[in-house]
């Protein structure tokens, strides 16, 4: 039994014609790929800058954008729109123009066809790059089942398919697995194309009937700032010390700060710099000029989508004080649900007295599958290149036996359907609630361990190759240990401190608890390196 405002047989036309479409640009890129490892890795090497720029927005905006930080929008409130600026001044202008362009042309001097590629090439060292490689390995499809795991809770509580739902998961992951297997980069890129407009056109009616319901964004905020006036002090809302309301920030040092901005908001913004899969799209560009005019592109669909997620997020609670009394916490725990179901909640009823609702809210729900699918199949694609062409050429040149490009491109796409059943087993797994803490958990991982790398390789006359394991090691290695053993939030994805002590952390009670891991392993891999780079240089020369 399907929801209330949800129309099954609208929706379900709407999913059969994205599905076919989807399907045809994979064999569009199956037919451009055969079996040449480059065109499965980075394409032609002339990626339009609108497919580029598209792509990027899409695999960097997932579900987690859309619902995982659209819900912790309603719950933290407006401060949330500072990662918005992030995305759009660090995840965007910075890294086109400070690590995109470097990137391409380096990236293309070397010949080099993957971030772990990348970084083993410019420093000489198969072991960075097998390091680079295991990292994306390891920790990637965390975050992969994270973003599928999202989407499908929602589509299946918002459709009411819960009965279905094992269904909807094994579909999806095969609609991935098919494109992104025989299509290679080249029809992730351009789904990922087609299923950003689509998302760019859901999110604006959302926002555009939102602005239309509150009459507009300074009549929304005066609203929220009336309704923690009533709300002030009340238990159940969902945060912690140092809340100030959904129009303040949090008071400087308090737990409330601490998770919001060491965690969403620096861990996020700064780890976009070093995501595997974004890089590859700066190596795909054909040059500088069209890395430009992808910038435009995207600044223009990530201010759209993720303003429209965090304001409409932050505003969902005056809307269901207005029909129930009740914050948007407060609300979608009564009805048994988690953050991560706010915003589609939301969706659902405000679209319900909206002419041509229906229409919306089936829009609402394929951007949704859209956020999903584009996300995932970028991760799948780089998971499946670091198995198959990084890790796999590694021990190939270690056993003195020549890589072959049928080869590589032949285990990258068994790679991807071995991780993919391994995604799957993770979605069972998981907590709820878990979006916008696995992304903050590998975003901050990466930057821990590559951004002082990745940055030193880029503007260095000479990268040393010392400093830079020294760097990655200390960074990966610090940052593991302050998630498993010290940060309560994300200590939960493997909990070794409560099997070997009874708490979740070492500390559980102190402040250090709430500071998100990259705000201390970052600076430590970034001095780590600076030192090395000072002994190197002060180094006696060899007799």
């Amino acid at each position: 039994m399907a929801v209330e405002g949800v129309n099954l047989a609208l929706f379900g036309g709407m999913t059969a014609i994205f599905v076919i479409i989807t399907i045809l640009l994979g064999w569009y890129g199956y037919k451009n790929t055969k079996n040449d490892k480059s065109e499965f890795l980075l394409g032609r090497g002339k990626t339009s800058p609108v497919i580029i720029a598209l792509s990027y927005g899409a695999t960097f905006l997932s579900a987690s954008a859309v619902i995982g930080f659209g819900g912790q929008a309603a719950v933290h409130g407006m401060t949330m729109l500072w990662l918005c600026f992030l995305n759009l001044a660090v995840g965007l202008i910075v890294a086109f123009i400070v690590f995109g362009r470097r990137t391409r042309r380096i990236g293309r001097k070397l010949g080099a066809s993957t971030f772990a590629d990348f970084l083993g090439k410019v420093y000489g060292s198969k072991g960075i790059r097998a390091f680079t490689a295991v990292i994306i390995f390891v920790m990637m499809p965390i975050y992969t089942a994270a973003v599928l795991k999202g989407g499908v809770n929602s589509l299946a509580v918002i459709t009411g398919l819960t009965d279905y739902y094992n269904y909807i998961l094994l579909l999806l992951s095969l609609i991935v697995a098919v494109y992104v297997v025989y299509g290679g980069i080249i029809a992730v890129m351009y789904n990922d194309a087609f299923q950003a407009a689509i998302m760019f056109v859901g999110m604006l009616a959302i926002f555009i009937v939102t602005m239309f319901y509150f009459g507009g964004f300074e009549s929304g905020s005066a609203q929220l700032t009336s309704l923690w006036d009533i709300k002030v002090g009340e238990a159940g809302l969902g945060v912690l010390d140092g809340f100030q309301g959904w129009t303040s920030a949090a008071e400087f040092g308090t737990k409330e700060w601490l998770t919001v901005v060491t965690s969403f908001l620096m861990g996020v913004g700064i780890g976009a710099l070093t995501q595997p899969q974004l890089v590859v799209r700066f190596m795909s560009a054909k040059s500088d000029r069209d890395l430009d005019k992808s910038l435009i592109i995207g600044s223009i669909f990530m201010l759209v989508i993720v303003g429209s997620a965090y304001t409409v997020g932050s505003l969902s609670n005056g809307y269901f004080y207005d029909q129930y009394g009740l914050t948007s916490f407060q609300y979608i725990n009564s009805l048994g649900l988690g953050t991560d179901f706010i915003v589609p909640q939301y969706i659902l009823e405000v679209f319900s007295g909206v002419t041509f609702g229906d229409v919306f809210v089936s829009l609402f729900l394929l951007s949704l599958i859209c956020a999903s699918i584009s996300t995932i199949s970028a991760l799948m694609h780089t998971i499946g290149a670091a198995g198959g062409y990084d890790l796999y050429e590694i021990v190939k040149s270690r056993r003195g036996e020549k890589e072959t490009h049928d080869a590589s491109v032949r285990v990258s796409r068994i790679v991807i359907v071995v991780m993919m059943v391994i995604v799957v087993v993770y979605c069972y797994v998981m907590p709820k609630d878990i979006i916008a803490k696995a992304t903050s958990l590998f975003m901050g991982m990466t930057a821990a361990a590559l951004l002082p790398a990745y940055f030193h390789a880029l503007y260095s006359k000479r990268p040393n190759r010392q400093a830079a394991l020294a760097s990655i090691s200390v960074g990966t290695l610090l940052y593991i240990f302050l998630a498993l053993f010290v940060n309560s939030s994300l200590s939960i994805f493997l909990p070794i401190c409560k099997m070997i002590t009874g708490n979740a952390v070492l500390m559980p009670d102190s402040m250090i608890a709430y500071v998100d891991p990259l705000v201390i392993a970052l600076p430590v891999s970034i001095l780590t390196m600076a030192i090395m780079l000072l002994v190197k240089r002060n180094a006696p020369a060899p007799a």
